[in-house]
């Protein structure tokens, strides 16, 4: 056998073959560390201003009580007699008289005067505050057109510091005994509500 011949040129490259399938998914990596925090953003548009709150509760800074639980025996005069308060009386910087009939206001406001007197016995006698020992506070003075067994009002009214208030029964001759043994047969209340 003869030696072998010199190799031929290399042939054309053939034809792409045929894409095959893909392959399987591969293991998820590793999380990367998280980024930097970004700036703070704009400042919003303020909001609209909401509704206003109730209004709060109002502290005085005077205020007085005197009442009448003994049972007194009132005689009521035409022109007006007044009616002692000597039962738990707690002033706060009010004065009173010694027999009890005549407080003094501290400073000059706005008052809140309520008063209540329960006789014994139905009366038509009449009831009101008196300011400065002869002018009847507008607004206080209760007149039956019947008898009456118990009498109960109050006022809103500007004093000054120095005025004193009283509280009568008027308008009828009579005595007139109020309830007692510990109950209320008269009582006062005075509260300053501003200045």
């Amino acid at each position: 056998t003869g030696s072998t011949g010199a190799t031929g040129p290399t042939g054309a490259t053939g034809l792409t073959g045929v894409t095959g399938p893909t392959g399987a998914t591969g293991i998820t990596g590793a999380t990367g560390p998280t980024g930097a925090t970004g700036s703070t953003g704009a400042t919003g548009i303020t909001g609209a201003t909401g509704s206003t709150g109730s209004t709060g509760i109002s502290f005085t800074t005077n205020s007085m009580f005197a009442g009448n639980t003994t049972g007194s025996t009132i005689a009521v005069l035409l022109g007006g007699t007044s009616i002692p308060l000597p039962s738990n009386q707690d002033l706060d910087s009010f004065t009173v008289n010694g027999t009890n009939t005549t407080f003094t206001v501290p400073a000059n406001g706005r008052y809140y005067i309520t008063y209540q007197i329960n006789p014994t016995a139905t009366l038509l006698a009449g009831s009101r505050l008196i300011l400065n020992g002869t002018t009847p506070i507008p607004g206080s003075i209760i007149t039956p057109a019947l008898a009456v067994s118990s009498y109960n009002n109050d006022v809103i009214v500007s004093l000054a510091a120095g005025n004193t208030v009283t509280l009568q029964l008027f308008g009828l001759v009579a005595t007139v005994v109020l309830t007692g043994g510990g109950s209320s047969g008269a009582a006062l209340t005075i509260i300053r509500l501003s200045g």
